[in-house]
């Protein structure tokens, strides 16, 4: 076993460290504020009281205005972020990166007339945006590497020189753009839905979530975070998924995404990836000192879902045992949560909020006030206390034996030292 982590691990290290996919996913989390503020704004339209609903009628257009500029620009604002992501990753000019990859992702999602597509700077376009950062930082770092910019003399103006420098990439890159987009009328758009569209399918589906789910978990235990590692290939894809949702809640439409930003967290990892809540709470009533003390620690944590405590003072992380439940518990609680949002006893996921909110009352407001959805949480948190804890109390015996036997070792030796002062005196 130790064998096979120690040949797999550097290759997962690798993966994890790749500068475009730690850019992607460092570029996404730009998208969080506003995904939260505008679900906020999203909440207070649409709470599920009635007075309150048909007081808030008239103004609810204005409070959707919010939402739409948020949710409605999530792409644009990943070209942003990724643009500027990769641009700190490499190492070349922050601003210059980040706005040529906002005007090249504009102009590779305009629509058949050549104008800008309001509707392709949502979710829609993150793949797109995604596309078209790599290639202006490509651009920009052969550019650099080559020596191909501008160069003025030393009187110019610093502010004045740089945009000179700034002038080649920006060239080349929507030229690039251009001539796939418009000359050629390729729409990058379109043919990268196309492209995703079976991963998108499929993370939908029960089968594909637990594979995910294991996938990430099954990192975690070799001391890998596995959804980190993961979330520049599956954030896009999740946030699409909550901007379909929101769009058509809004509608007054079926909502049509099981899984969708804030299920990881919500339904499948109550405490911590691994939902390890349950191992928290058997913690609290355990026998052995150690995982009483470790429970005390971790239980204020746990509830807004922090769970490193656990992870790295049980530990998890190449502890076999505790495998099992580690990465069974979210697998099965994953594909309970999607058969009861299809059966229609939890309400599907149509506002983002913190991924610190707590248990019962995040699920509530993410799926605007769905009482099943509330239960349902409770519900986790009992079935994640079940399932960890007969594998917890074998351990919990082994470390109370061991406690038990240490302080019988030591008595004597104390006793032997109080007499021995006592003689002395």
């Amino acid at each position: 076993m130790k064998k096979f982590i120690n040949s797999i691990l550097p290759f997962f290290l690798k993966i994890g460290s790749n500068n475009y996919l730690t850019a992607i996913r460092d570029g996404l989390s730009f998208t969080v504020p506003f995904t939260i503020v505008g679900s906020l704004f999203l909440i207070v339209g649409n709470f599920p009281i009635i007075a309150w609903t048909n007081f808030i009628k008239p103004y609810t257009p204005m409070l959707n205005s919010v939402v739409n500029v948020s949710f409605g620009m999530l792409g644009l604002i990943s070209a942003i972020g990724i643009g500027y992501s990769l641009a700190k990753n490499f190492k070349i000019e922050l601003l210059s990166n980040t706005i040529i990859t906002t005007i090249a992702f504009l102009l590779a999602t305009v629509d058949n007339k050549f104008q800008i597509s309001v509707a392709n700077l949502s979710a829609t376009g993150m793949f797109t945006a995604i596309l078209v950062a790599v290639l202006t930082t490509v651009v920009s770092r052969f550019v650099v590497a080559h020596n191909l910019t501008i160069k003025l003399p030393d009187s110019v103006p610093p502010a004045v020189a740089q945009s000179f420098n700034s002038l080649t990439p920006a060239a080349l890159v929507l030229l690039i753009v251009w001539l796939i987009r418009v000359v050629l009328q390729i729409n990058v758009n379109d043919i990268l839905q196309r492209v995703f569209q079976p991963l998108i399918f499929g993370l939908n589906t029960i089968p594909g979530l637990l594979v995910y789910t294991f996938i990430a978990l099954a990192l975690w235990l070799i001391g890998v975070h596995g959804p980190n590692l993961l979330a520049g290939i599956v954030t896009p894809i999740f946030l699409s998924n909550i901007a379909a949702n929101i769009k058509a809640f809004q509608a007054g439409q079926t909502v049509p995404y099981d899984v969708a930003d804030g299920f990881w967290t919500l339904f499948q990892n109550i405490g911590g990836s691994g939902c390890t809540i349950g191992l928290v709470l058997a913690m609290l009533v355990a026998r052995s000192k150690m995982y009483r003390d470790l429970g005390r620690l971790s239980i204020g944590p746990a509830i807004f879902c922090i769970n490193e405590p656990v992870i790295f003072g049980f530990p998890i992380v190449m502890n076999p045992i505790m495998a099992i439940p580690f990465v069974a518990t979210p697998m099965i609680l994953g594909a309970m949560t999607i058969v009861f949002m299809r059966l229609g006893w939890v309400g599907r996921i149509v506002t983002e909020v913190p991924w610190t909110t707590p248990p019962i009352i995040g699920p509530y407001l993410a799926t605007n006030g769905s009482i099943g959805a509330a239960i349902w949480s409770a519900c986790t948190i009992v079935i994640s206390y079940a399932l960890y804890f007969p594998f917890f109390k074998i351990l919990d015996r082994k470390q109370s034996a061991a406690e038990a036997t240490e302080e019988k070792n030591n008595a004597p030796a104390s006793a032997s030292v109080v007499s021995g002062k006592g003689a002395t005196e």
